[in-house]
């Protein structure tokens, strides 16, 4: 597996990975429309990060962001894996990644929000340090219809 940092000509894998699973589980919101349809714009010129799963066989499978909110202040966010390569453990290896590359960026805070339906993200987040957080919740949650859950990371 190899990770990629964002180049505008992976830009359409982090558009139809996202658009594939948020499609399958929710509605797309206006807000992700905006980032998964200009990444550029609202996620790498705004001080963020954009990585992607490269997978030997199956090309680029999996992406994962880490917005800024403020400084060293950082959502972790549009994290997905398409859905012909799930169940091989490509977003845990993905998100590993991104959380080794994360102190030196969200060295404040790193939070993630999701949703309850997302039982399977919700544990893997669990097991390689995100907790609930309340305060996160209402801070930032609002930004999205779906949010219920919102999570910060505590290994730093």
């Amino acid at each position: 597996m190899q990770f990629l940092p964002f180049s505008p000509e992976l830009a359409p894998y982090f558009d139809s990975i996202n658009r594939q699973w948020i499609q399958t589980m929710f509605t797309l919101e206006p807000v992700d429309e905006k980032v998964i349809s200009d990444p550029q714009t609202y996620i790498i010129d705004n001080e963020g990060y954009i990585w992607f799963a490269q997978h030997p066989e199956f090309g680029i499978v999996g992406t994962c962001a880490l917005m800024k909110k403020d400084e060293g202040i950082y959502e972790l966010t549009k994290m997905g894996v398409s859905e012909h390569a799930r169940g091989k453990k490509i977003g845990e290896q993905l998100l590993r990644h991104v959380l080794e590359e994360a102190p030196k960026i969200a060295y404040n805070t790193l939070f993630l929000l999701t949703n309850s339906r997302c039982e399977p993200a919700i544990h893997l987040y669990e097991k390689l340090g995100f907790a609930h957080d309340g305060q996160i919740l209402q801070q930032f949650g609002g930004g999205y219809a779906r949010c219920n859950v919102a999570m910060r990371y505590c290994r730093f």
